[in-house]
């Protein structure tokens, strides 16, 4: 061995950029769920929920710890910026508790999380960089698990002794849902034609339009099915979404 470190290739500005917003990303969902968790103990709901919501946090804590180093190694200087009010949720009522648990399990978990493991899994594709692979190999393999997280609680509660409001909730709220998850990467991206270039391909990067085919095939492959199998049919949400 000759003990010589291999050069990273130099990393643009908008790596630097993605990671870092990545850092916030992660360390706002460990938050959520950190919340989501205390929310679900407050309802009684499944202890092995309760512990896997848990280790979900501190998953998400893990993943921005994770994206930092990247951000680091690409030569990033800068720090996080979380706004206070963006990590704080209101506490929800005893009366309205199991509706907040349900919106955001299926905003957050059904839908964020369930069209993140395609999303990390393209990212990865290409990624050559040894920091920022690691860090992918180890948030798409976490995410395959807050996907399941995600669909188990919904059937838990749908089960429940709420399950035909909850379920009445959803189906009036999930149009909303959809459309806000295409707004952040389907439409702003379908018509970017803008190429990745190799340098920001092998950090993690991917090019935008993709994003935008791996939410429709999201779509076809998970969504729909999934919630059909909970007994929510979401052909109507998904067609509503794509107006507005």
């Amino acid at each position: 061995m000759n003990g010589r470190v291999k050069q990273l290739p130099e990393a643009h500005e908008v790596v630097r950029a993605q990671w870092l917003s990545r850092v916030e990303a992660e360390y706002r969902s460990a938050v959520l769920t950190q919340t989501l968790t205390l929310w679900m103990m407050q309802a009684g709901l499944s202890p092995d929920l309760l512990h896997e919501g848990l280790r979900i946090a501190d998953d998400e804590l893990v993943h921005a710890d994770l994206s930092m180093a990247v951000y680091r190694a690409a030569g990033g200087a800068d720090v996080p910026k979380l706004a206070r009010e963006s990590l704080v949720h209101a506490t929800p009522d005893a009366a309205s508790l199991e509706r907040a648990i349900v919106a955001v399990t299926v905003d957050s978990f059904c839908l964020g999380e369930t069209v993140a493991v395609p999303l990390f899994k393209n990212l990865r594709e290409g990624c050559t960089v040894p920091v920022a692979r690691r860090a992918l190999d180890r948030i798409l393999r976490d995410e395959v698990r807050h996907r399941a997280f995600g669909w188990t609680t919904l059937a838990y509660l749908f089960e429940g002794p709420h399950g035909d409001a909850l379920r009445a909730f959803v189906g009036r709220e999930l149009a909303g849902w959809f459309r806000r998850i295409r707004r952040s990467y389907a439409p702003a991206f379908a018509e970017d034609a803008r190429e990745v270039d190799a340098v920001s391909c092998a950090w993690g990067l991917m090019a935008p339009a993709r994003y935008a085919a791996v939410v429709a095939r999201t779509w076809e492959r998970d969504w729909r099915p999934r919630f059909a199998k909970v007994g929510l049919d979401a052909s109507g949400a998904w067609a509503e979404s794509a107006s507005g």
